[in-house]
């Protein structure tokens, strides 16, 4: 019997609406326990999540984790969270992060091999004109796939 494919929990939508993905990473997350078992659950939101290297560490800011409903510690669900990279990763994204307008976004929360991780995007953002156009790829290449549908049938 194989191993079980990653199994991803949480998605973050609105990063690839908002931005550029230029590069992703792979990152450890460090968390409490009862926090794991709330992702587990599903009841994690990376919505206004993002990452910064701070004095040489790498951490994800704004990521809600509501609190698992057995637990006995008290976590606050917002708290800023440390992410594990190799150091050459985390040089990259400093470097990538000096130019202006580059951010570090979290894309998804899977698990694998049962541990935690976290997919990392060095984003650009993206000005109005771009997510309008790819609001009108997304609906062209919707009634591309209806007009097939169509043939088809």
């Amino acid at each position: 019997m194989g191993r079980p494919a990653d199994t991803v929990v949480i998605r973050n939508r609105r990063a690839r609406y908002d931005y550029h993905v230029l590069d992703a990473f792979e990152c450890g997350i460090v968390l409490a326990g009862s926090e794991v078992k709330s992702i587990r659950a599903g009841r994690a939101n990376l919505q206004d999540a993002y990452a910064r290297v701070e004095e040489g560490e790498l951490w994800l800011h704004g990521m809600h984790i509501a609190p698992y409903e057995f637990s006995r510690a008290e976590l606050e669900p917002t708290r800023r969270r440390k992410l594990l990279v190799h150091r050459k990763e985390l040089d990259t994204m400093a470097r990538a992060t000096g130019e202006r307008g580059v951010t570090l976004v979290p894309l998804r929360v899977y698990f694998k091999d049962g541990r935690a991780k976290v997919e990392l995007a060095v984003a650009q953002g993206k000005r109005a004109y771009d997510k309008r156009r790819t609001i009108a790829e997304r609906d062209a290449k919707r009634e591309a796939e209806r007009a097939l549908k169509g043939l088809r049938d």
